[in-house]
C-alpha cells in the first residue's frame, strides 16, 4: 500500500504563483517540493472507523490545496484514497470507426492530462484558467475500461472473463442511457473548481476519439469539517462505510486488487495490480425516509443513526451480535436489517471497499428530491465481492423499500502506470 506523508503546509504555492515566477516549464520540479514532496495518502490508514472519510490535513485552510496524490503508483488514484469532497463520474464511448490506434492515444492524451493536474499544474493544451489559483487539491484521476470497450478495440482474447456483465436484480430500474460505456473516468478532489477543471480538459482531450455517454456529479464532506476524523454520512443521515476493509488486515490486497501473477491466461496478465469498480446511480427516496421515526430507521439499517454503532450495543466498531435477541425474543437486529444482510460474515467473507459520492440533481416534477448516492465499489473480482452480497440484499433488504437503483456500470481498472507510462498501455500495446 501507499505510504503516508506529511505536508508543509506553510509553503502551498499556488498554479498562479508558479507560473508567475518560474514559467509553466519549472513547475513540475518545484511543485510542492516535487516528486519527494508529492503527498499521497491511505483511504484505509489504521485509526478510526472510516479513515476512508477522514480529513487530508491540519486546521489551515492551505492545506487542502496543497495535498497532492501521485499519478505513477501501484494502484491507481481514487481507489484507497480518502473520500474527496467533489467529484465527477463519467463514461465515454468512442465514435464509430475509433479502434486500438484511437483508443490508445486517447489514453496517451488522458495520462499526460491527469499527470499534470494531479501535480498542480496547468493542462497541456489550452488551459482554460478555471484553477489557476488553487493547488492539487488532493485531485484524482481514475480510467476504466467496459465491457464494449473491447469489442470496438479487437482486444476480446484480453477481456478479463470477470467483466462479464453483472447479473439482472429484481430491484434494479436501470436506465441504459446513463449505465455502462466503453471508457470510464471517475475525477475526485477536494475543491469544485479543480475537479471541474479536470472534467473540461479530459472532455476536450477526448476530441474527435470519444463522446460522453453519460455523467453524474457527487459530493461527500469537505475536509476538516468535523472535529476529528469520523465516517462519512449519506444522504439519509446515515453513518456509511463502517465495514470498508483496511490495509492493516493482511487479506486487504488480495480482496482488492487483482493478482499481479493471475489468476487466469496470460492474455489477461495487464490486470495485475488493477481492480473492478462497479458504480451505480441509487436513488433514494428522501421523503418516504423522513417519515418514519428514528427507531423505524434504525430496525430497517441495523445500526443506531447517532454512532454507527449496531443495536446489540457497542461502539461504531463493534461486532454485530447476530444471535442476541431481544425481550420479545426477536433478534436484537432484525433478519432483513441492512447491516446484517450485506456483512461480510453473512456472505462468505465477500467484501468490497465502497467508496461513493452523494448526489443531488434537483427537485423533480412530482416535488421529490432526485438525490441519493453515486456508489462505487472496489474489488478483485465481482463475482466474488459485488455480486453475492446484492443478490441477497435483492432478496430482502428492508432498505430496498427506500432505495432505487437507476443506472449501473462495470469497468476494468488497471494498474497504475509505471513513470514514461500511460493507463493501460500494457493492453492496448502488450
Amino acid at each position: 500500500m501507499t505510504s503516508v506523508t506529511e505536508s508543509n503546509t506553510d509553503i502551498a504555492i499556488s498554479r498562479r504563483r508558479l507560473l508567475g515566477t518560474v514559467g509553466a516549464a519549472g513547475a513540475t520540479g518545484i511543485a510542492l517540493g516535487g516528486a519527494g514532496g508529492a503527498l499521497v495518502h491511505s483511504a484505509l490508514a489504521d485509526g478510526p472507523p472510516g479513515a476512508a472519510g477522514a480529513p487530508h490535513g491540519g486546521a489551515r485552510l492551505s492545506s487542502v490545496g496543497a495535498t497532492r496524490v501521485a499519478f505513477h503508483a501501484d494502484h491507481q488514484a481514487g481507489i484507497t484514497t480518502p473520500l474527496q469532497a467533489k467529484g465527477h463520474v463519467l463514461a465515454f464511448d468512442l465514435v464509430p470507426g475509433a479502434g486500438r490506434k484511437e483508443a490508445a492515444a486517447l489514453m496517451r492524451r488522458w495520462s499526460d492530462t491527469a499527470r499534470r493536474l494531479m501535480a498542480g499544474e496547468t493542462a497541456p493544451t489550452a488551459d482554460t484558467g478555471i484553477a489557476l489559483d488553487a493547488g492539487p487539491s488532493s485531485l484524482t484521476v481514475t480510467f476504466g475500461f467496459g465491457h464494449s470497450f473491447f469489442e470496438r478495440t479487437g482486444l476480446t482474447d484480453r477481456r478479463p472473463t470477470a467483466l462479464d456483465p453483472l447479473p439482472e436484480f429484481s430491484s434494479d430500474r436501470l436506465d441504459p442511457q446513463r449505465s455502462n460505456g466503453d471508457l470510464w473516468v471517475q475525477i475526485g478532489a477536494d475543491d469544485g473548481l479543480v475537479a471541474f477543471h479536470a472534467l473540461r480538459s479530459l472532455q476536450k482531450d477526448a476530441g474527435e476519439a470519444a463522446r460522453v455517454r453519460w455523467q453524474m456529479n457527487g459530493f461527500n464532506r469537505s475536509p476538516g469539517a468535523t472535529a476529528a476524523p469520523m465516517t462519512a454520512r449519506n444522504l439519509m443521515g446515515q453513518v456509511d462505510g463502517t465495514n470498508n476493509p483496511k490495509s492493516s488486515q493482511p487479506d486487504f490486497d488480495k480482496r482488492i486488487f487483482v493478482p499481479a501473477a493471475g489468476p487466469g491466461p496470460a492474455e489477461h496478465a495487464w490486470m495485475g495490480g488493477g481492480s473492478y469498480a462497479v458504480v451505480r446511480r441509487i436513488r433514494m427516496l428522501l421523503d418516504e425516509w423522513d417519515k418514519r421515526s428514528l427507531a423505524q430507521q434504525e430496525q430497517v439499517i441495523g445500526r443506531t443513526k447517532a454512532t454507527g454503532a449496531p443495536l446489540t450495543g457497542g461502539t461504531e466498531s463493534s461486532r454485530m451480535e447476530l444471535d442476541k435477541l431481544g425481550p420479545d425474543g426477536k433478534p436484537v437486529i432484525p433478519a432483513n436489517a441492512h447491516a446484517r444482510i450485506s456483512a461480510p460474515e453473512q456472505n462468505g467473507g465477500a467484501a468490497m471497499l465502497r467508496r461513493p459520492f452523494s448526489f443531488h440533481d434537483g427537485i423533480s416534477a412530482d416535488g421529490t428530491p432526485d438525490a441519493g448516492l453515486l456508489f462505487i465499489c472496489w474489488q478483485a473480482d465481482p463475482l466474488r465481492g459485488f455480486v453475492p452480497v446484492q443478490r441477497k440484499l435483492d432478496r430482502g433488504d428492508a432498505l430496498s423499500e427506500f432505495i432505487r437503483h437507476e443506472s449501473s456500470g462495470l469497468y476494468a481498472v488497471p494498474s497504475g502506470p509505471r513513470d514514461g507510462e500511460y493507463v493501460g498501455q500494457r493492453l492496448l500495446e502488450g
